[in-house]
């Protein structure tokens, strides 16, 4: 059974990271504006239709994260960390985004692979990413 309260501020994380209001939510999923106002005051349940919707508009909503807790959001934003940090990190963030675009040097990791993207989540919401 799912949460409905539960569901509803995820719904609303997905709405604020995307920059997007309730009507224009609905717009790009494909439903009435009546449908998500209805889901987030709960007076409706989600249906599985709707949820299918929001995952197909939105890669990045991992339907697990929606339903069950499981994974994050964006589903996307979590990569193998490796225990080696740069020296720098400890300090204030300003001094790791000196140091980001190190970490996408041309040389190679221990294992042959390239650093794409870091994306860095703070307590307060917000994030800072670095690509290369």
């Amino acid at each position: 059974m799912i949460n409905t309260a539960n569901f509803t501020s995820k719904l609303k994380k997905v709405m604020e990271h995307h920059q997007l209001s309730a009507s224009t939510f609905a717009d790009k999923v494909g439903v009435q504006r009546s449908s998500i106002s209805h889901i987030l005051s709960g007076r409706n349940k989600p249906s599985l239709d709707f949820i299918l919707k929001v995952t197909s508009e939105f890669n990045d909503v991992d339907i697990n994260w929606l339903l069950k807790d499981e994974g994050v959001f964006p589903k996307n934003a979590v990569h193998k960390i490796k225990q080696h940090t740069p020296s720098s990190s400890s300090s204030s963030s300003s001094s790791s985004s000196s140091s980001a675009p190190t970490l996408f040097s041309s040389e190679k990791n221990n294992n042959g692979k390239n650093i794409q993207r870091i994306v860095v989540f703070y307590d307060d919401g917000t994030f800072e990413e670095y690509q290369k």
